[in-house]
């Protein structure tokens, strides 16, 4: 029996907390709950936050978690000690800043942990060179007011003249022109990843920030503010003035209340922020991290996502994970995508795996290191 039977088949204990809820809530095994999702353990003290009122619980984006995880598979996707920094990060309310090689499966973690915890949508938010803060905590399209409100002025114009011309009209009961009412300013805020994660929830959202190391060298910083504090503010709500602003979150369709001009969080979210290690962050940023190495996949593991992807195991499956475990420990740098790739053209109909077919599986499997 492998490591891994072994591990499969030995009982999971989970020490339980004052409360009795078991603080390792996380097992990677890419199920969804069955009934109602699992606990999580209370946060500490100095990670509590009182944000209202309180939002809608998310939908699911089934597709979007079966494009990245494939079925349901019960089987752990992860190693032991990074299931248990998983399950720290959850519990400390911490950001997990997750490394390791391109396609390991950083991104991937932020749906498995959706998926398991029943932790609906995941926002994302992918970084380049040019994102700033501000574009993760929402937008405000002040043009699209500017002329909503100058069509609204002249609409009120052209109603109150024919008004004046209709005197009769109005005297006989109609309702003259023009009267709508004003464009709200909620209409032109939609808030992005990161503000809609940091909105009032009963359960946290999931969060990804995807490589935050193509980031301007300031980002890291600016965004440590609101994740510390799990608040900001929209200045152009808080110079409205106005109690309570119903605007659009990074959900399709869902509008959020913010009251005040203010956002806080009442469960801090799970924050997956991923990183291949273009350059180093700043000390206080990574003090308020855990980090995550991902190390590639075990042949056990490969075999798992190769089933889980494409609901079965296809015949001579294993002689291409063996020839990709051999690039790997060669050096080469490998994608699981890649694996996957190769293996659903090698059980395409009438594909044969030699002279042009074998090319075309080399190419698939090129080492990603070497720029072709």
């Amino acid at each position: 029996m492998t490591e891994y039977e072994q591990e499969q088949d030995a009982p999971a204990v989970d020490a339980a907390g004052a409360d009795g809820t078991a603080w390792r809530v996380f097992h990677a095994t890419g199920a969804a709950p069955a009934g109602a999702p699992p606990a999580i353990p209370p946060a500490p003290p100095w990670r509590e936050f009182a944000g209202q009122p309180l939002q809608p619980a998310p939908a699911d984006d089934d597709r979007a978690e079966r494009r990245r995880l494939g079925a349901e598979d019960p089987r752990p996707s992860l190693r032991d000690d990074e299931i248990d920094t998983v399950n720290a990060a959850l519990l400390l309310r911490r950001p997990l800043l997750v490394t390791g090689p391109p396609g390991v499966g950083k991104s991937t973690l932020a749906y498995l942990i959706a998926r398991e915890l029943g932790l609906g949508r995941v926002l994302q938010w992918s970084v380049v060179s040019r994102t700033t803060l501000r574009e993760g905590l929402y937008a405000y399209d002040s043009i699209g007011r500017a002329q909503a409100i100058a069509t609204w002025r002249a609409g009120v114009t052209a109603g109150a003249e024919a008004s004046a011309g209709a005197g009769a009209a109005v005297g006989a009961g109609v309702e003259p022109a023009g009267r709508e009412q004003p464009p709200q300013l909620g209409d032109f805020i939609t808030l992005g990843p990161v503000g809609t994660a940091l909105l009032a929830y009963e359960r946290p959202r999931v969060l990804l920030i995807d490589e935050l190391d193509k980031s301007d060298i300031d980002l890291p910083n600016d965004l440590l503010h609101a994740l510390e504090n799990g608040s900001y503010e929209v200045p152009e709500l808080v110079r409205g003035a106005l109690p309570a602003v119903s605007v659009f979150t990074d959900d399709p369709g869902a509008r959020a209340e913010v009251v005040g001009g203010r956002v806080e969080c009442r469960e801090f979210p799970v924050v997956v922020i991923t990183s291949n290690g273009e350059r180093e962050f700043p000390a206080a940023f990574r003090r308020r991290c855990l980090p995550l190495e991902m190390r590639p996949p075990s042949r056990e593991q490969l075999v798992s996502i190769v089933i889980s992807h494409l609901r079965s195991r296809p015949e001579g499956v294993d002689t291409l994970i063996d020839e990709f475990e051999k690039r790997v420990r060669e050096g080469g740098t490998q994608s699981v995508d890649q694996l996957l790739n190769a293996v659903h053209l090698t059980t395409a109909g009438g594909f044969q795996a030699d002279t042009d077919g074998r090319k075309l599986i080399e190419l698939l499997l090129r080492d990603l290191a070497k720029g072709r």
